[in-house]
């Protein structure tokens, strides 16, 4: 199960955290209202090819990535959204649409947007559209070996 991934990562490194599961839904912002959960709450992974290599840009749910704040960030050249079939197979264990917020755990470096770390606890993805797991913000953060800068900006 791709939720196994995560949950053994979580517990080998002695961090709580508790699952959820919910109607099929394929959006953050499904799995927010399927939760009934603010989808400030929700985290969502975003996948870039940066100078022709795969990153994980963590947000809320209601957040957009910004490319140029991401090349910025990065100190990047070239930066655009991956394909699925760019990612994919990395990510074999997991629905497409439904990868965790732990990219570390594929070898896929992580950019966390301030809109997370300004949360105290967030909910993803486990690797299903029908289960997400629930774990503080900064342990997220800190397991996840994750870099943090503003590259997002709230949807219209």
């Amino acid at each position: 199960m791709p939720a196994d991934r995560v949950r053994d990562y979580l517990r080998e490194n002695g961090v709580s955290f508790q699952t959820h599961t919910h109607d099929r839904a394929v959006t953050a912002q499904e799995v927010a209202a399927a939760e009934h959960e603010s989808g400030w709450h929700v985290a969502k992974p975003v996948l870039l090819m940066v100078d022709d290599e795969l990153v994980m840009v963590v947000t809320s749910a209601p957040v957009r990535v910004d490319l140029d704040r991401a090349r910025e960030a990065l100190g990047a050249s070239k930066v655009r959204l991956a394909s699925e079939a760019e990612f994919a197979s990395i990510f074999n264990d997991c629905d497409t649409g439904a990868e965790p917020i732990f990219g570390n755990l594929y070898d896929v470096p992580v950019l966390v947007d301030e809109s997370i770390v300004q949360q105290v606890r967030i909910r993803f993805a486990a690797g299903t559209h029908t289960e997400t797991i629930e774990v503080s913000t900064p342990d997220f953060v800190r397991l996840s070996k994750a870099r943090t800068a503003s590259v997002g900006e709230p949807r219209a």
